[in-house]
């Protein structure tokens, strides 16, 4: 049975489209809102940003690049976890425990840097700013500090770049160029 490969240039443009919508939902947050607001914009965007990437692996049946995307999100979250456990860093004001590194942040920067190593910068650029601004939430809301963030990024980019190759859809080409006196056929393979 083969696999039915959407064009990727408008899967391309729906994953753009669906990154632009939001960034347009997060630009939209009133800045001055209550520090709920902010932490549901974030908690959102965990959830959404690695939908949104393993959803776009699968529309366009890039099976390789879902499974690239698994395995960075099953190792991000088992280091994680087993930072939050170990070091059991305490929240800014009294807020609990586990803060070392931000759950959320390295959640969306994987996703981000999946999305950037994967399908490149045109992908990665609202990726990273959508990852930032989660990270920004989880300052606002103090859940986390500034360290616990950039560890959580860290880790996140980390953990992707373990697992992931940019995509390459097309592996054969075949090209035809003509001088005006004959025709040159030529067929690359790229492996």
């Amino acid at each position: 049975m083969g696999t039915r490969f959407i064009g990727a240039t408008g899967i391309k443009k729906n994953i753009s489209a669906l990154g632009l919508f939001l960034l347009l939902i997060g630009s939209f947050w009133d800045t001055h809102a209550q520090d709920r607001t902010l932490q549901s914009a974030g908690d959102v965007l965990l959830v959404s940003l690695p939908v949104a990437s393993l959803t776009g692996t699968l529309l366009i049946g890039d099976r390789e690049g879902s499974w690239q995307f698994v395995k960075g999100f099953v190792v991000n979250q088992a280091v994680t976890l087993g930072m939050k456990y170990a070091i059991n860093k305490p929240r800014p004001y009294d807020n609990g425990y586990r803060a070392f590194p931000s759950g959320h942040t390295s959640t969306t920067f994987q996703s981000a840097a999946f999305l950037q190593k994967r399908y490149g910068w045109k992908f990665g650029v609202p990726g990273y700013v959508l990852a930032t601004f989660t990270g920004y939430t989880r300052i606002k809301a103090h859940k986390h500090d500034g360290w616990d963030v950039l560890a959580g990024a860290l880790v996140g980019i980390g953990s992707s770049y373990l697992f992931t190759s940019p995509y390459r859809e097309d592996h054969m080409e075949l090209t035809f160029s003509s001088d005006g006196q004959g025709l040159l056929v030529g067929f690359n393979y790229t492996f």
